[in-house]
């Protein structure tokens, strides 16, 4: 059998055996042993902290005959096939590969099915953040009224990006990050199970450089196995992990806070010269100031033991740099980590940042204002003595220009009334875009695109959203639709938003199926825009827009179809492209004339006027 990674083959399989998750555990096991179960939770943690493992546990306990406690039995079949990833009524989805409205109605349909082997049909949905918005308001129905005897485990690293209206419900768990004892004593079983010797401080660098995943710790200490042959070494997890010894970190911290700028350089290329990390460095380095930090308020509130240091070297690095020094030091330790990070060349800041910490004095800071020099001083009165005489000099000019009698000028009515204008950019609309869209266009068209809208707006990000607001659509064809918007610099960033376009068209062609280009206007131009087209294809002044039809109710025409003599025939409309109802003009006084004459010549109660 090929080799499998620690992580996986040491597993958790019960609720006892996940690190660091008291709490969730606890709760779980009691909701199971109650029969209080609920039909969907939310797992939501850092990664490496036990979410999906617990999940699978969870479906196991729920499902399992035999358990005690609320702990699977892990021997009965089901527990096996759960196990082994086998059994069909427990279904484990990847979201950031299956996250489109698809997938989620697919999970919906059969959910409806009840289970085949088990009690209960468990959908454990991983990455659920990466749902799409379609997708979550697909689930959302089915999270409100879910099929019995079906359980939804949500597992995410982000809850945030999760809508509350799925959050709101769902039960909500959080995971913690495993602490660096806990990652210990994990490793350190595991390790006495396999009977394999190690090092305790090793298993203290792994711990700490897992940051709180016990998925990461057992991905290191894999390394560390391979790389010193099923042994664990202190050097060996110092290099895999490129962190750097306690002994030289308190090398370099002793030799900065005594201002030895050129030792502290020599100590730093010796660290570089081992093939450490920069990065690693500083965040060790970083991790050593807190622990010096946290020393000096409380010796108790850190473990001595896991820091690689003893109780003496505490006591002589405490004394030797202040708590406002410390806190100088990390200050200059997150400026430069924030500029190496895109940096070739790290040892060139690690230098820099070196002479920077062996010449902190907090002293400085406490000292009284400098003093001001004699030269600085006599600088200083001739500057104040030359201003005085300007000063003088203006106020005689002020009594000079008050005896002068100045004949006041009355500004100009022109001058009075003229406001400052504000030059706006000029707005341009594309006609060549505009005009095969109104070709083509329907009224059909239009509604199916209006009742289409706000489902494709959920499709977009939120400051798109926030910029159609105020538009709607105003034509559409088969080959494109025309957005106008209420207001012409709101047009003009939206005409120059690429992006948007593109989503906008992605998005109706993913609603509709058809590709479709979006043209934008500005309102207050639509109506002129329509009337031009409407001319410009032979829409003339005997041809109006809404051309009213006359319908002749006489017994003549209803008996024989024709219409009696001297009757002069009906106007027939032409096709008109589809408007938009908010913007459709009033009816032109020659359209009035045309229904007055007409009234006039067969009577008001024979004349029906329809407007297409």
């Amino acid at each position: 059998m090929s080799y499998q990674a620690l992580y996986r083959v040491w597993r958790p399989q019960r609720f006892d055996d996940l690190v660091g998750q008291q709490i969730v555990t606890r709760t779980l096991k009691n909701a199971i042993i109650t029969h209080q179960i609920s039909h969907a939770y939310l797992f939501a943690g850092p990664r490496g902290t036990g979410k999906t493992s617990a999940a699978k546990i969870f479906a196991k306990a729920v499902n399992c005959h035999h358990s005690k406690d609320g702990e699977p039995c892990n021997e009965c079949e089901i527990c096996k096939a759960i196990t082994n990833g086998q059994l069909n009524d427990v279904i484990e989805i990847d979201a950031a590969s299956n996250n489109g409205v698809e997938e989620i109605r697919d999970i919906r349909d059969k959910a409806k099915y009840a289970p085949t082997q088990a009690d209960y049909k468990v959908y454990i949905i991983d990455e659920v953040h990466m749902l799409s918005t379609g997708a979550f308001n697909a689930l959302l129905k089915t999270l409100e009224e879910p099929p019995a005897n079906v359980i939804f485990i949500l597992a995410t690293t982000e809850p945030h990006k999760i809508p509350l209206t799925i959050i709101s419900r769902v039960q909500r768990f959080d995971f913690r990050r495993i602490s660096a004892e806990d990652a210990f004593n994990r490793m350190k079983y595991i390790l006495d199970q396999k009977e394999i010797t190690y090092d305790e401080k090793a298993l203290w660098v792994i711990a700490n450089a897992a940051e709180g995943g016990m998925r990461d710790a057992l991905s290191i200490l894999d390394q560390v196995l391979s790389f010193s042959d099923n042994e664990v070494k202190l050097d060996d997890a110092l290099l895999v992990t490129g962190s750097v010894t306690k002994q030289l970190l308190k090398k370099y911290f002793l030799e900065i806070s005594k201002h030895e700028g050129a030792a502290a350089l020599d100590t730093m290329k010796d660290i570089l010269d081992e093939g450490k990390d920069g990065q690693r460095f500083i965040e060790d380095l970083i991790s050593f100031i807190r622990d010096i930090l946290l020393y000096q308020e409380l010796p108790s509130l850190i473990s001595v033991e896991s820091t690689g240091l003893k109780q003496e070297d505490f006591e002589e690095i405490v004394q030797l740099a202040s708590s406002a020094t410390l806190y100088q030091m990390i200050d200059e330790l997150n400026n430069i980590q924030e500029e190496m990070r895109f940096t070739t060349h790290p040892d060139v800041y690690l230098e820099v940042l070196t002479i920077k910490l062996a010449q902190i004095d907090p002293q400085k800071n406490i000292q009284s204002a400098p003093t001001v020099s004699s030269d600085t001083n006599t600088e200083a009165t001739k500057m104040i003595e030359k201003l005085q005489q300007e000063i003088q000099q203006l106020q005689q000019t002020v009594k000079q220009l008050q005896n002068t009698p100045v004949k006041a000028s009355r500004p100009s009515p022109q001058q009075q009334n003229e406001q400052p204008r504000v030059q706006q950019k000029k707005v341009q609309v594309n006609l060549n875009k505009i005009y095969p869209v109104l070709e083509n266009a329907t009224r059909q068209d239009l509604i199916n695109v209006r009742e289409l809208w706000g489902d494709m707006l959920n499709l977009l990000s939120v400051p798109q959203r926030s910029l159609l607001h105020v538009s709607q659509p105003v034509a559409a064809s088969a080959v494109g639709i025309i957005v106008a918007f209420d207001y012409p610099f709101l047009f003009q960033q939206a005409a120059d938003d690429t992006t948007l376009l593109g989503n906008m068209e992605s998005a109706l062609q993913r609603l509709t199926g058809n590709e479709r280009q979006v043209v934008f206007v500005p309102k207050d131009k639509w109506p002129k825009i329509r009337q031009d087209f409407i001319k410009d294809h032979g829409f003339g002044k005997n041809q109006q827009k809404t051309q009213p039809i006359i319908k002749q109710k006489t017994q003549a025409t209803e008996g024989s179809g024709q219409p009696p003599a001297g009757t002069p025939a009906p106007m027939v409309e032409p096709p008109l492209p589809p408007e938009d109802e908010v913007l459709t003009e009033e009816k032109s006084p020659q359209e009035d004339n045309q229904v007055a004459t007409a009234q006039k010549l067969f009577g008001s109660d024979i004349v029906k006027v329809e407007d297409n």
